[in-house]
C-alpha cells in the first residue's frame, strides 16, 4: 500500500467507459474463480445509449488514478423508480446506490466509496443501499460466502477483501441474498413427488412451455407475473416496457423452451419458472472476448446442449395465490418437470436456485424441501449519509 495521492475522475465518454470496464479484467486476473464476463456485455451495461436502466436512473461512473495508473472504479446511481417504492421495502425516498466496485487495495476502495457517497449526497440522497451493480435485477449484493466456486450465469463474484473494505467504511448489513444448489441427477423426495402427482390430477392446472412462435408474448406474460409476484418483496423495482423488451432480446440466445414453464389455472397464467443453462461454463474459458476465437467456443457450447449446471434465476406466483398451498404445489410441479428435462436431455447433474431473500420463508421452504443447500451468500449494506 502506498501513500501516493489518489485522484478520482468521472468518466462519461466511450473511451472513459472502456477504461472503466477494462480495469475489472486487470484487477481480477488473479482473483480465484472469477469468470471474465464478455466485454461487449460489460460495456453495454454502462452505456446510457444501450442500457434502458438509464431511462429512469441518474448514473455517474468514477475511476481512481494513482501514479498515472487506473487503480479502482465505482458507479454511483439513483434509480427514480426505486425512490418511488415504499421505504419499508428497502428502497424508497432519498435512497441512492453504488456498485461495480473494483479496487487495488483498501485505501483506493475507501476513497472511491467516499466519493460515491458525496456524489449521492450532492444529489439529495440521505441513505445508501449498496452494492448494486447497477439495478436490483442485475448483480445485487457483495459475495461473502462461496468464493470457493465460480459463479453461475448472471451472478456476481468479488474479491474476498471487499467485505472488510465495505464494512470498515461504516456500512452495516441490511439484507442477505442466498443461492441454493442441489443434485438434480436423482428424483425428489417421495413427499414432493406426491404433491406433484396430486397437481397433475388437477384438471384446472396446466403447465406449459413458452411458445417460440409467440416469444415476445410469453416473455411479457412471464415478466408481468414477475412484476406482480415480487411487488411486495424487499428491494423490488418494477420492470419497464423497454427493459422487458431488452431482457427478452438479451436472453434469447440462452432460452431453451423446455427449461421454462408457465403455469395456468383455469386458463389464466399464474406462475412461471425460468431456467438457464450455465453459460459461464463456456464464457469462463474465453477471457471475456468473443473474437477472434471465443465465438467458436460459444457456438459449439450452444449447439452441444450439454451442460453440468442449470440455474433458476427467477420464478414467481401471482400474489393472489401466494398464501395458499397452490403456490408451493405449482413451484414443485414446474421444478420437477424442468429437473427431469435438464438431466435427461442436457445431462445436467447440478442445479442452482437464486438469489432468494433469507427471510422469504416460502421460497426457503421450497428450496429446503427439495434437499438443496446454501452455496453462496451475498450481502446488501446500508449507511446513512
Amino acid at each position: 500500500m502506498t501513500n501516493t495521492a489518489i485522484a478520482i475522475e468521472r468518466v462519461d465518454t466511450k473511451k472513459g467507459r472502456s477504461r472503466f470496464v477494462d480495469l475489472a479484467y486487470r484487477l481480477n486476473a488473479d482473483t480465484p474463480n472469477w469468470v471474465p464476463p464478455l466485454r461487449s456485455e460489460a460495456r453495454e451495461l454502462v452505456d446510457p445509449d444501450r442500457n434502458p436502466f438509464f431511462d429512469h436512473a441518474r448514473v455517474a461512473h468514477f475511476l481512481a488514478i494513482r501514479d498515472g495508473v487506473d487503480v479502482g472504479r465505482i458507479s454511483a446511481h439513483i434509480d427514480e423508480l426505486a425512490l418511488a417504492q415504499p421505504a419499508e421495502q428497502g428502497m424508497g425516498p432519498a435512497t441512492g446506490n453504488w456498485g461495480l466496485l473494483e479496487a487495488a487495495d483498501q485505501t483506493v476502495a475507501e476513497a472511491l466509496i467516499a466519493h460515491a457517497e458525496q456524489w449521492l449526497k450532492n444529489e439529495g440522497m440521505t441513505r445508501v443501499l449498496a452494492p448494486l451493480s447497477m439495478s436490483i435485477w442485475e448483480e445485487p449484493g457483495l459475495l461473502v460466502t462461496g468464493h470457493d466456486q465460480p459463479p453461475t450465469v448472471m451472478m456476481g463474484h468479488h474479491d474476498a477483501r471487499q467485505q472488510a473494505w465495505v464494512e470498515d467504511s461504516g456500512y452495516s448489513k441490511v439484507k442477505s441474498l442466498l443461492t441454493y444448489e442441489l443434485d438434480i441427477s436423482t428424483p425428489f423426495p417421495p413427499i414432493i413427488q406426491r404433491i406433484v402427482k396430486s397437481g397433475e390430477r388437477n384438471e384446472r392446472i396446466v403447465i406449459r412451455e413458452p411458445d417460440l412462435a409467440h416469444y415476445e408474448r410469453d416473455v411479457r406474460i412471464i415478466l408481468g407475473i414477475l412484476n406482480d409476484a415480487w411487488s411486495g418483496n424487499w428491494g423490488f423495482v418494477p420492470f419497464t416496457d423497454r427493459e422487458i423488451a431488452y431482457s427478452a432480446k438479451k436472453l434469447r440466445p440462452l432460452v431453451r423452451p423446455d427449461l421454462i414453464r408457465i403455469a395456468e389455472l383455469e386458463g389464466e397464467p399464474v406462475a412461471f419458472m425460468l431456467t438457464l443453462p450455465d453459460a459461464n461454463e463456456a464464457i469462463g474459458k474465453m477471457s471475456g472476448r468473443l473474437f477472434p476465437f471465443g465465438w467458436i467456443r460459444m457456438l459449439r457450447w450452444l449447439k452441444a446442449n450439454r451442460v453440468r449446471t442449470m440455474r433458476v434465476p427467477l420464478m414467481g406466483v401471482l400474489k393472489k395465490h401466494q398464501r395458499g398451498r397452490l403456490a408451493s404445489q405449482l413451484a414443485f410441479m414446474m421444478i420437477s418437470e424442468i429437473r427431469e428435462v435438464a438431466n435427461r436431455k442436457y445431462g445436467a447433474t447440478r442445479g442452482e436456485i437464486g438469489w432468494i431473500l433469507d427471510d422469504n420463508q416460502g421460497m426457503v421452504a421450497i428450496a429446503e424441501a427439495i434437499e438443496s443447500r446454501v452455496n453462496r451468500e451475498y450481502l446488501v449494506y446500508e449507511k446513512s449519509l
